[in-house]
């Protein structure tokens, strides 16, 4: 099977997101893959798609900046989930690329683990995936990735888990993952909001300490 024949399957949701990605970073007939690519690859599904792959990769740890970069199409697609919009990112970004070899590489970091996922991902608890509560799922991606691109400790792998959670809920239209996904944002918000406060008392203190 051809890249573009998977691709239009992708578009009609029949093939698993680890197989686009996996064709797509196996495509010898390009050197670079645009964020436009992938849009173009996933169609109507690109909203839960991109959102996984954006978010993904922040689970685990990664350098200074890079959750900055890879947050803000998550502010987009989010807000796009939250307003029912089709999904859609500006040029400034969809013209933004990586080389084949290094989307190879992050395929292989994920792959492996989405493919275990979309084992137990299944079209079920269809209320949870339904607008009002899709609209909300997007409003809480929007605020996880807010959280994401600030520089607070755990505040990249704990957001990034939740979104990605959320991501293939919405992808798959699994009400169970759905599910699961607002349960760890709930975490992932007590736990970012418990270390801005005590960094936020930890700066008070020093400053007072400076002071006096």
């Amino acid at each position: 099977m051809s890249s573009t024949d998977v691709a239009v399957q992708a578009r009609q949701g029949n093939v698993p997101l680890s197989l686009v990605l996996f064709r797509l970073a196996n495509d010898n007939s390009r050197e670079r893959i645009s964020v436009g690519d992938l849009l173009a690859a996933l169609g109507d599904r690109a909203i839960g798609a991109l959102m996984f792959f954006f978010a993904a990769p922040n689970i685990l740890p990664v350098p200074p900046g890079v959750s900055t970069l890879l947050g803000a199409p998550l502010l987009f697609l989010s807000a796009q989930l939250m307003l029912g919009m089709r999904p859609w990112l500006p040029g400034v970004i969809t013209r933004r690329s990586i080389s084949r070899d290094d989307l190879a590489t992050l395929v292989r970091r994920i792959v492996p683990w989405l493919a275990k996922a979309e084992k137990l991902l299944k079209p079920r608890a269809s209320v949870l995936v339904r607008p009002p509560v899709e609209y909300f799922v997007g409003l809480v991606c929007l605020v996880l990735a807010a959280i994401l691109m600030l520089p607070v400790p755990l505040g990249n792998t704990l957001p990034a888990l939740a979104i990605s959670l959320l991501a293939l809920g919405v992808l798959e239209r699994d009400g169970v993952w759905i599910g699961i996904g607002l349960l760890a944002s709930a975490v992932a918000g007590v736990v970012v909001s418990g270390v801005v406060w005590a960094m936020i008392k930890a700066t008070v203190y020093l400053l007072a300490r400076l002071m006096s």
